[in-house]
């Protein structure tokens, strides 16, 4: 059984300006856990498309009360992260629906608008869940291959 080894939160107003804060947040936990430099990258890009829905479409009507909730649970093997605000809510389903799969020979002059950062989220991610109650919440976990540097700077991963 694995254990949780850190928990930490966040709640911060919902303006694109703390999204660069977030990321750096998301880069010290992911590091402090020794996640690879990949694993870290992709996360950062899964929570700020999130954080990003979330100042965008959560709060149209009161954005200057908006809140995010931001929460890291750090485990052995995995970090989980939880987005939450309590701003409109959207029919996840549908809306993934409507994802691509996007084909290679599609012309990029009638791609579909919206909900590329639901495919990033998901195709970065391992683990994604949506819950629609009191606004929206996205858990994410990415599970982490720790990563060391030999003295010759080869990087290689370790379990």
């Amino acid at each position: 059984m694995q254990s949780r080894q850190d928990y930490i939160e966040m709640r911060l107003p919902a303006s694109a300006e703390y999204v660069s804060l977030i990321r750096l947040t998301l880069s010290g936990v992911f590091s402090r856990a020794g996640a690879s430099y990949d694993d870290i990258e992709d996360a950062k890009i899964a929570v700020s498309e999130a954080v990003t829905n979330a100042v965008k479409h959560a709060y149209k009507q009161n954005v200057e009360t908006g809140m995010i909730n931001l929460c890291f649970e750090i485990f052995d093997d995995k970090i989980k992260i939880v987005i939450s605000d309590q701003g409109e809510s959207f029919d996840y389903e549908s809306t993934k629906s409507k994802l691509g799969p996007y084909n290679d020979n599609e012309n990029i002059d009638f791609l579909r608008e919206g909900g590329l950062g639901l495919f990033l989220i998901e195709s970065l991610m391992d683990e994604v869940t949506v819950y629609k109650e009191s606004g929206v919440t996205i858990s994410m976990i990415k599970y982490i291959k720790k990563e060391q540097v030999r003295n010759n700077g080869e990087r290689v991963e370790i379990s």
